[in-house]
């Protein structure tokens, strides 16, 4: 497992950095911040991602499962000078009947591929967006060399050999367990395994629910590596960029969608 794992506060600003320079200048090509507009963070963590659209004025809202996490945030924001204008919520999305507002802006930033039933979440949101608004996601397509999040292994050949998550289920367990991965651990990969998702199916899905896609960019280095490793973002081009062959070389995925 890599330290930043292991870390919230590091892990919390990375998110905001990466957010701040890449995910809002990619919405604001199409979408103009503005101060008060809504917006929603799913799977917000400690809602990292959500501190540069605060510092911009906007009124923020997020939602993740994680009691720890949501508590960390709001210790985190309790002294931003505009922390009236942030919520953090534990709770299933799903299980939230209404919120106070439509929202201008959705951000689903590396969780669709942890969602079991995408097709239901996508619909879901529909009723969640304002007039005009937007969402944006980022995700790696399941079958990029970390597709299967197996840097978060304990075991330091799992945490760094590429493209095994793609093994049969077999076979993937039985190596997982025989380099000593715990059973926690191998359950919540081969959970993420199950729920992976290519851009492929992704696209169908947005199709399937009435989306359009505004922007999609597709990446062969992942803007957070620069704020993590040191590496500069590379854009997919040309024949890389190919359908389902892209799959395995895009490290990220990001998409600004809108209904038709």
């Amino acid at each position: 497992m890599q330290k930043r794992h292991a870390d919230p506060l590091r892990y919390l600003n990375e998110q905001i950095i990466s957010t701040e320079k890449h995910i809002v200048p990619f919405v604001q090509e199409m979408k103009p911040i503005v101060a008060d507009m809504q917006v929603l963070e799913i799977g917000c963590g400690e809602g990292g991602n959500l501190k540069p659209f605060l510092d911009l004025g906007c009124i923020c809202t997020g939602v993740d499962f994680s009691i720890p996490k949501i508590e960390k945030g709001k210790a985190y924001y309790s002294t931003h000078s505009k922390s009236v204008n942030i919520t953090l919520i534990s709770e299933d999305i799903y299980k939230i009947k209404e919120f106070q507002a439509k929202f201008d802006l959705i951000i689903v930033r590396d969780v669709i591929e942890h969602i079991h039933d995408q097709d239901k979440f996508l619909g879901l949101m529909k009723s969640l967006l304002a007039v005009n608004g937007v969402a944006f996601f980022a995700f790696p397509p399941w079958q990029n060399p970390f597709g299967g999040h197996q840097q978060i292994c304990e075991n330091k050949l799992l945490s760094a050999l590429p493209y095994y998550h793609l093994l049969p289920v077999a076979l993937y367990k039985g190596m997982l367990k025989l380099l000593g991965e715990s059973d926690a651990k191998i359950t919540s990969l081969l959970e993420i395994k199950e729920t992976g998702i290519s851009l492929e199916r992704f696209e169908k899905l947005l199709t399937k629910n009435g989306y359009k896609q505004l922007k999609r960019t597709l990446y062969f280095v992942n803007p957070n590596y620069e704020i993590k490793f040191g590496l500069k973002p590379r854009v997919l081009y040309g024949i890389f960029a190919i359908p389902y062959f892209r799959n395995f070389i895009t490290t990220c995925g990001y998409y600004l969608i809108t209904l038709q």
